[in-house]
């Protein structure tokens, strides 16, 4: 079996198991955290950091989590609506008054959230992704695709402009700004979006699954994991320093399991985590306020969905291209992050699932 660092309580003993299996099956490396009631039941991580595997996998380091990083936009602006700063039910041109051209005027805060504005497309290249006063002028200037509000179309790239725009026009801040003030640097919390240079060094690379390349850009239909690549990014592209230093707050995330996890744990506790209350209960209970229910048009899959969140029957959150996720259980008050390099195939990669089971078998001995 593969060797596992880290910490974790005797009952999650299937959790390092399951990272464990990850290893033995091929994977180079990755981590995997629990959080019970805002505190670590485990924070382990095996393998290498580089595809030679050569470079151990350590204890910061850290990867591109690709769209998990929406969880942490979300949970700005649901940071906001609890101060009374954003108003969920507001039109985005209230904060935003260019977004109001092209048929747009109704479009709510709450449509962006939750995937229901009509925007899916990124139709610029790669490379303007980079430029935020570009790509955000482009999406005001846009028309929507269907009646906003009227249907749900998973926005990969798209979200993280328009969520982080209107952030940006409240506070006068960047999301990545006002995550790192107002989120993680309260929480301690390794997480980043526009990573600095001084963090070069302990990223480790995306991987492309067994046989593809640098240029892989896989997009599986009724997986969430593949839908960055339907608007042309590739792992090179995600591998770049550019892509690093820019702020896409749809995709272009960088942390580990453990930043991931303690992040979302504020959502399992009713808003507070280690100590540091970020959320009122009824600001939490936002995120699970059903927007839509019904066919995802780009996903091509029934989706339920919240306020920035897919929601799971009674748990929520979501996963990045490559096998990255995190779940969050309220009612247990937990939140699990497995968080990887190694991408496999969409259709054929179970890992994050088979992570959060068996967290649920170590709940069930602490409740006991």
């Amino acid at each position: 079996m593969a060797d596992i660092q880290g910490s974790y309580d005797d009952l999650f003993t299937a959790v390092p198991n399951a990272l464990a299996a990850t290893l033995d099956a091929g994977d180079v490396g990755g981590s995997v955290a629990v959080f019970v009631d805002g505190e670590p039941v485990v924070d382990v991580w095996g393998g290498f950091a580089d595809a030679d595997r050569t470079i151990p996998w350590e204890r910061d380091t850290i990867v591109n989590v690709w769209s998990v990083t929406k969880t942490m936009t979300a949970l700005c602006a649901l940071v906001l609506a609890d101060r009374g700063a954003l108003d969920p039910d507001a039109p985005v041109a209230r904060y935003w008054p260019e977004f109001g051209a092209a048929g747009k005027e109704k479009v709510l805060v709450r449509h962006l959230l939750a995937h229901t504005a009509g925007l899916p497309d990124w139709d610029g290249t790669v490379e303007e992704l980079y430029d935020w006063p570009s790509a955000t002028a482009r999406l005001a200037a846009r028309e929507p695709r269907w009646e906003p509000g009227s249907a749900a179309g998973y926005h990969s790239l798209t979200q993280g402009f328009l969520v982080g725009e209107v952030v940006r026009r409240i506070t006068g801040r960047s999301v990545g700004e006002f995550l790192a003030e107002e989120v993680t640097g309260p929480l301690g919390a390794d997480f980043h979006i526009g990573l600095s240079p001084e963090h070069d060094h302990r990223v480790a690379l995306t991987i492309p699954p067994a046989g593809r390349d640098e240029d892989y850009a896989a997009s599986a239909p009724g997986n969430p994991a593949g839908s960055e690549a339907g608007n042309g990014v590739r792992v090179r592209d995600g591998n770049s320093l550019a892509w690093r230093r820019a702020q896409i707050p749809a995709a272009s995330g960088f942390g580990n399991a453990r930043s991931v996890a303690l992040v979302q744990s504020l959502l399992a506790c009713g808003g507070e985590a280690r100590g540091v209350r970020l959320l009122s209960p009824a600001g939490c209970d936002r995120a699970r306020e059903e927007q839509f229910d019904g066919d995802d048009r780009v996903l091509g899959m029934p989706m339920r969905w919240g306020l920035g969140y897919g929601l799971f029957g009674g748990t929520y959150g979501w996963g990045g291209w490559g096998g990255s996720l995190v779940m969050i259980d309220p009612d247990s008050r937990m939140a699990v992050a497995y968080v990887t390099h190694q991408m496999r195939e969409p259709a054929d990669d179970t890992r994050g699932l088979d992570i959060v089971m068996s967290a649920y078998e170590g709940l069930q001995g602490l409740r006991v």
